[in-house]
């Protein structure tokens, strides 16, 4: 029996999480902790029995507690206590941005297994988070589902014999647009992806090709491979999720239809893997697979997040917090979809990288990078 702590676990890859745990009887889900949705958070701990719960927003755990009549912890070290005081095996991190690290170091430095949804943890802190399964020896179970399609491929293959990794995007909803068609593109259109159902800023990161930047950054800390070694192509069935060069010329590939609880049920339920009601792709039916480079010129987040990633440091978190404020200002109507590239373009000359040699460290590019983008965002509307 593994006990299970979800964080972010009224999101979408939370609650498709608490629907395999409940088809797993070797899974029992013990903590459940979210931001402030009350209603979510409620129905989610009636249903699994959850002792431990957490909202981080004060009001919203208040209100919690009230509809339950027991405790429901807040504050913003809600989630890290929410883990040590579980007694979880197992911690499913599917907090969205940078705010998952912390809980990512707590779970590692505690010595437990890291079902890894939040890929910023990586992106921002991945030294100080690879450092922590070193300490601890914990695993770090990828839930993102290139990055479980890559592992799967790579299996126990030593790193030397692997030439390169290859990450594929569907491209999201703009796929062959000129950058001048999208200078006046709507949060509905953005919103609109053409395979994935996810929450909204990933959702806003896929259309820029963002979140495939951070993919490669996540890659390089998760598989320990060179940037030159990670590459990026365009595949809008998304169908197959990630493929591994080998040094001998063979090329292995992960296929399946769209389904994010493959990818949760591996990490869950790892070594074993478990029954999971998706579409199975027939070989009866005729499908093709497309291919193509992604445009680095339309879409320059792409190309900002492997420059900072390969700058190192601090750099990835300046960008990655930059991009969290500029997706956030363009979701509420403070900005324009092509100048959440241009805002991240602007922290990263703003906000000079350094060592990252603590989570304090993070904490400070993070800031800093959110206030480039607040001062330009004023500078603009002024």
């Amino acid at each position: 029996m593994k006990r299970l702590a979800i964080l972010g676990a009224t999101g979408s890859i939370g609650m498709q999480a608490l629907e395999v745990a409940a088809a797993q009887a070797e899974l029992e889900v013990v903590a459940l902790a979210a931001g402030s949705n009350v209603a979510g958070l409620v129905a989610a701990a009636r249903a699994t029995g959850a002792e431990y719960l957490a909202l981080t927003d004060p009001a919203a755990a208040a209100q919690a507690a009230a509809e339950l009549g027991r405790p429901v912890q807040s504050g913003p070290g809600a989630l890290a206590a929410l883990v040590t005081e579980s007694g979880a095996d197992l911690v499913l991190n599917a907090v969205v941005g940078a705010a998952g690290l912390e809980a990512s170091l707590t779970t590692l430095n505690a010595g437990l297994d890291l079902a890894l949804a939040n890929k910023e943890s990586l992106v921002a802190g991945g030294e100080l988070v690879l450092a922590a399964a070193r300490r601890g020896g914990g695993l770090i179970l990828p839930v993102d589902s290139e990055h479980s399609a890559l592992q799967q491929c790579l299996g126990d293959v030593p790193r030397e014999q692997v030439a390169s990794l290859v990450i594929t995007a569907s491209g999201g909803p703009f796929r062959g647009r000129t950058r001048a068609e999208l200078a006046n593109i709507t949060v509905e259109q953005a919103l609109a992806h053409p395979t994935w159902t996810m929450g909204a800023k990933i959702t806003i990161d896929s259309a820029t090709l963002m979140n495939k930047g951070l993919e490669v950054i996540e890659a390089h800390m998760l598989f320990d491979l060179p940037y030159s070694a990670i590459e990026v192509v365009v595949h809008p069935q998304s169908i197959v999720h990630g493929m591994a060069r080998l040094r001998d010329g063979a090329l292995i590939a992960h296929l399946g239809h769209p389904d994010m609880r493959v990818p949760i049920s591996y990490a869950l339920t790892y070594p074993r893997r478990e029954a999971v009601p998706a579409r199975p792709l027939e070989w009866t039916e005729a499908f093709s697979l497309d291919f193509e480079p992604p445009d680095l010129e339309t879409f320059g987040c792409l190309r900002l997040a492997i420059e900072a990633g390969e700058a190192g440091g601090t750099a990835p978190a300046v960008l990655n917090a930059a991009n969290e404020s500029a997706v956030a200002a363009f979701l509420t109507g403070g900005t324009g979809f092509l100048e959440i590239e241009a805002l991240v373009a602007h922290a990263l000359d703003a906000v000079a990288p350094v060592a990252l040699d603590s989570f304090e460290t993070v904490v400070d590019a993070d800031l800093a990078a959110r206030a480039a983008v607040a001062s330009r965002l004023s500078e603009a509307r002024a």
